[in-house]
């Protein structure tokens, strides 16, 4: 584990010594906690947001997005 200063406005510590006291944690562990959470969600987020964006089931678009032909499947005469 590292050591790392944070610098934080007066108010901030204030609330960040009472959260740990009422989960019984230090705020060194608290602080420590909610940056893995966030980048844990983050790095969830990114990688769902990279599998959709290269999924495609709708055709042959070389492009990230179909096109309105694609999207409304055009392509095809209405009867």
């Amino acid at each position: 584990m590292k050591n790392v200063t944070v610098t934080m406005e007066d108010s901030v510590a204030d609330w960040a010594r009472m959260e740990a006291a009422r989960r019984n944690t230090s705020v060194s562990r608290l602080v420590g906690e909610m940056l893995a959470e966030k980048m844990r969600r983050t790095d969830s987020y990114e990688r769902a947001m990279h599998e959709a964006l290269k999924f495609r089931s709708f055709g042959p678009s070389t492009g990230p997005y179909l096109t309105d032909d694609e999207m409304y499947d055009r392509s095809q005469p209405r009867a």
